[in-house]
């Protein structure tokens, strides 16, 4: 069984990927940490990579043919992706959708707890109405670039399995939703 997870910036997809990962004991692949390894690799930040991404099909490319790898040689495991969904169809498909403002939140504080960024992303971010900002931009430029290079529509409810709503769910309570959903899908 594989299970792909999207959803909106904020919405809580990694922290119940990881426990459902960890429940299941399936391996996780997390594309956003391939993408901060990329631009380590090439000794320059996400936000530089983003912009050469928006330009230049490659790193999207790299991104994608490394999901369909997976999809084609593994079995049994979790993955955080934009697109796999797409690129992995025989996957259970769940998207993670939150408040703009719940979902900042959420990134802020997690902004503020975390070594994941870096101190000037830290800096830019230092407010919630500066991460709605940042993430709007990102949220748009995800959705064009995707269509754009394989028109597709990564938000389009349609695509997924299982569309759950975090705003005003404790993490248990996402956890449990998003388990029942994979147990009655496993058990047809």
């Amino acid at each position: 069984m594989i299970i792909s997870f999207n959803g909106d910036h904020g919405s809580g997809k990694s922290t119940i990927a990881k426990k459902v990962a960890e429940k299941l004991n399936y391996p996780r692949y997390y594309m956003g940490q391939i993408f901060r390894d990329m631009a380590k690799d090439r000794n320059i930040t996400v936000s530089e990579l983003l912009e050469i991404a928006k330009k230049n099909t490659a790193i999207d490319d790299e991104i994608e043919n490394y999901v369909i790898k997976l999809g084609e040689n593994e079995d049994n495991f979790i993955i955080e992706s934009r697109t796999a969904w797409h690129f992995i169809p025989k996957s259970i498909k769940i998207y993670f959708k939150v408040n703009e403002i719940e979902g900042a939140k959420r990134i802020f504080l997690e902004s503020q707890n975390s070594d994941v960024r870096s101190n000037a992303d830290k800096q830019k971010l230092d407010s919630v109405e500066k991460i709605i900002l940042v993430e709007k931009a990102r949220r748009e430029n995800d959705i064009n670039r995707y269509k754009q290079y394989y028109n597709i529509d990564i938000c389009d409810e349609k695509n997924y399995d299982f569309i759950i709503d975090t705003t005003n769910l404790s993490k248990e309570e996402v956890f449990d939703k998003v388990m029942d959903f994979i147990n009655l899908k496993n058990n047809k």
